[in-house]
């Protein structure tokens, strides 16, 4: 039985919003003309891919930790 099960829903909502985010920053930083306009936007979208990396890795180290495998490599 899952106590959460609204979490992964939730987490996909969260990562779809991220995808849809870094490409819309991506777009701008190619339309856009001005030099320090594109490295705003290039900036920003690096910064989300950064956030949607840490919300898919969190999961995998939660397990190993559930596991026991983690502290085993220690």
């Amino acid at each position: 039985m899952n106590p959460n099960p609204q979490r992964p829903k939730r987490r996909d909502a969260t990562l779809s919003s991220l995808n849809a985010a870094i490409d819309a920053m991506n777009i701008a930083k190619d339309v856009m003309g001005m030099t320090p306009a594109k490295a705003a936007f290039a900036s920003v979208s690096v910064i989300l891919t950064m956030i949607r990396v840490g919300l898919l890795v969190r999961p995998i180290n939660r397990k190993l930790m559930d596991t026991g495998f983690y502290d085993q490599q220690r």
